[in-house]
């Protein structure tokens, strides 16, 4: 569900705005690179929340993050980012004060005190119900019953992975005490093999090409089911509907229905229909500055404004898509166009005031916060840069308003963290 409520926000967040120098001079907010818009409100980082984590937890990378009707946050992370130098305190006997692998879900109220969790097999997206269900993002989208942890309901998927797999539902897994993995960043950048992958490469790929050839033959972009994972979930309650990206060819937009999980409806870039999508991978190409990509690209996210509208970052083509909820195309916003690697465009939330006059979008690479005018995409500022300081960001990777303007940002890579800005009047 969406928490970029306006009920309590203007006491807190409205007022005359300053000249963007100003904004850049006292809340760390820079000036505009791009265009020139309306001052970006000010912000600025808040050291005392959230509060130390229990039970010598250490978070790891943060993967999904949604606020609640009650404006208390819901932090999903990946346990098995940490390292075996980070998880000590888990040997027998220890050999450190700290860490042991945290719950991958965890509740935290609006003063920072964790008040609940539960584990879960590592995800992607989350967001949460007026009632209290949570919804994970994994190989599919899965309703979990907050209290007890277990699964409630689940989206329909195809019965079998991209190469060739069945398909099964994640487990927890099995973790050794004491034993971490490489790392979060280990896998995001891969290193090409000396030779160009040795003898046999050519076969290999040839193999590949023809085993996905047949996958998109089997399920084609029409499929009404999610094929792939999960990249974001949000929920429209009113409209008893919930909006998923998969990122099966580049990423779809999935609408079904929140209570049956029947597929209803979705769409592609500039609002093809199923129907339209494409599976030639030619139009997915893109070079950061050059030419836009005729289908999305990769690692699709979405969220929907009070009005109606549906923004949906194309992280991996610097871009996000304006459409209706039924998937009409109204428009496009470049965004910091040279980004290469992981691509500008990451979480999309808006600004508490009543017309909710700007999209909060956060990045990935560059580990910005970017405050756009949401009418016409231009840059009005930005927040934090790159580091590991309180305030700063290293793979800033989610984002979350609350009712009252406080801004909630997850970090994976070094990160691995969630803090909080609240607004500067």
């Amino acid at each position: 569900m969406r928490k970029d409520r306006s009920a309590r926000a203007l006491a807190l967040w409205a007022g005359p705005f300053l000249l963007i120098v100003c904004v850049a001079l006292l809340a760390g907010v820079r000036a505009p690179v791009q265009g020139q818009g309306q001052a970006a409100p000010k912000y600025k980082f808040d050291p005392d929340w959230p509060k130390p984590l229990p039970n010598k937890w250490k978070l790891g990378g943060v993967t999904g993050l949604a606020v609640d009707n009650d404006d208390n946050v819901w932090v999903l992370n990946r346990p098995n980012d940490l390292t075996s130098i980070e998880l000590e305190a888990e040997l027998n006997p220890p050999i450190a004060d700290c860490c042991v692998h945290p719950p991958a879900m965890i509740h935290f109220d609006k003063q920072g005190n964790v008040i609940g969790s539960f584990d879960a097999p590592q995800g992607h997206g989350m967001d949460v119900d007026s009632k209290g269900f949570v919804y994970i993002g994994q190989n599919t989208v899965r309703r979990y019953d907050p209290k007890t942890g277990k699964i409630v309901a689940e989206v329909p998927h195809v019965p079998e992975t991209p190469d060739g797999q069945p398909f099964v539902a994640p487990t927890l897994p099995h973790r050794v005490p004491g034993q971490g993995s490489a790392g979060p960043v280990a896998g995001f950048i891969t290193v090409p093999a000396a030779g160009g992958g040795g003898r046999g490469g050519r076969g290999n790929q040839a193999d590949a090409a023809a085993q996905q050839a047949a996958f998109r033959r089997k399920y084609p972009p029409t499929t009404p089911m999610i094929v792939g994972g999960i990249e974001e979930i949000r929920i429209d309650e009113p409209a008893n509907e919930i909006y998923m990206a998969d990122n099966y060819l580049g990423g779809r937009v999935m609408v079904f229905s929140l209570d049956t999980f029947a597929f209803k409806r979705g769409w592609g870039a500039y609002g093809h229909k199923l129907s339209e999508i494409t599976t030639d991978d030619a139009d997915r190409a893109y070079t950061p500055g050059g030419p836009l990509p005729k289908e999305f690209r990769g690692h699709l996210t979405l969220n929907f404004s009070d009005d109606g509208l549906v923004y949906a970052a194309d992280r991996n083509a610097n871009r996000i898509h304006v459409t209706d909820k039924q998937g009409n195309f109204k428009k496009e916003f470049k965004l910091a166009e040279y980004t290469g690697v992981g691509g500008s465009t990451g979480g999309v939330a808006f600004s508490p005031d009543k017309s909710q006059r700007f999209l909060f979008i956060s990045d990935l690479t560059n580990n910005h916060i970017w405050f756009l005018n949401r009418d016409d995409g231009r840059i009005a500022g930005t927040l934090g840069s790159m580091g590991e300081n309180g305030g700063q960001f290293f793979g800033l990777h989610m984002i979350a308003v609350d009712s009252r303007g406080n801004i909630y940002t997850g970090e994976v890579f070094a990160g691995q963290r969630v803090q909080r800005f609240v607004p500067v009047r």
